[in-house]
């Protein structure tokens, strides 16, 4: 893979990290209960690390990109659709929450397995493991505040 790729491909990713700080940011702005925008703002505050670790790898560092088995609860893959509005309940918050996670895990790694060069399928599966993180996270939460009260 010429470095031009690996270029473009690391910034692809620090585009869709910041899209996601984005997104977490406006639904924390958008909602008004504090515990919910609060845990927003953590998962905004992680996609900034992300987006950072991937601005080092540009500059030239070589983080740590460390990979954990990750459970996946699949509650992402049952729940309906839920459209974000201004009086969003901590469930809608959880259920977008799963789902763009759940979308950013299948964009990276597909973007590993469409990568020849290893350095860079590592980069994306780290990527990738980060995600069905954030989303197991989510699920767990989901499982623990809204299946028990059901």
């Amino acid at each position: 893979m010429t470095s031009d790729r690996f270029k473009e491909m690391v910034e692809f990713a620090i585009l869709r990290e910041q899209e996601a700080v984005d997104f977490y940011t406006a639904m924390a702005d958008n909602v008004s209960e504090t515990h919910i925008k609060n845990v927003l703002r953590d998962f905004a505050s992680q996609e900034r690390g992300h987006k950072a670790k991937l601005q080092s790898i540009l500059d030239g560092k070589n983080p740590t990109l460390v990979h954990k088995d990750v459970a996946d609860l699949k509650i992402a893959d049952y729940v309906v659709d839920v459209e974000p509005t201004q009086d969003l309940s901590f469930q809608g918050a959880l259920i977008i929450a799963m789902k763009k996670e759940k979308a950013a895990y299948r964009l990276y790694s597909d973007m590993a397995t469409a990568c020849d060069d290893p350095v860079v399928r590592d980069l994306f599966l780290w990527l990738a493991n980060e995600e069905a993180s954030h989303k197991l996270k989510f699920e767990i939460l989901y499982d623990d505040l809204i299946f028990r009260e059901n």
